[in-house]
């Protein structure tokens, strides 16, 4: 067993669980650098399909150890407490998590643009934005602007939705 010099029980418990789901994402991102290695790196025309792959492991794989160094080296004086969200932080995570599970389950009805649309116009304010010109300013070019250049400049077939929008 890994020994941590705590005093208190719960900080002990938490840095554990907290170096446990550091070592499972370090073996994730591991896992996934070893099957992009699987993968032609590139092709005649540019980035083959282990090119990205390798690259999002090997920065997950990096962030993850930086994680797993800090909570080691994390001072045993009740400061463990820091590393657990505040309700704040936990409702900003869960704004994410519902608004993302919409988007996916509204994109082929609503098409690219609206998703995109109300995604952001819903997730800023979650986040904390307050300007009442920079979220729907964003929004319009996150979703059409957005859409615009990967539809029509990049080729990239995107949903257009029941609406035609």
């Amino acid at each position: 067993m890994l020994a941590f010099p705590c005093r208190r029980w719960e900080d002990m418990t938490l840095k554990i669980g907290w170096m446990v789901g550091s070592v499972c994402f370090l073996g994730l991102f591991c896992f996934g650098i070893w099957q992009s290695l699987l993968l032609p790196f590139g092709d005649r025309i540019g980035p083959g399909p282990g090119f990205f792959p390798f690259w999002l492991s090997l920065l997950g794989g990096t962030l993850a150890l930086v994680l797993i160094v800090e909570v080691w080296r994390m001072p045993a004086d009740g400061q463990a407490d820091r590393l657990t969200p505040d309700a704040t932080a936990i409702r900003s995570m869960l704004a994410v998590i519902v608004l993302l599970s919409a988007s996916a389950l509204l994109l082929n009805t609503l098409g690219f643009r609206l998703t995109a649309l109300g995604f952001t116009a819903l997730l800023l304010p979650a986040l904390g934005a307050r300007s009442l010109i920079a979220i729907p300013v964003f929004s319009l070019v996150a979703s059409f602007g957005v859409f615009h250049a990967f539809y029509y400049w990049l080729k990239v077939p995107l949903p257009i939705g029941m609406f035609g929008i």
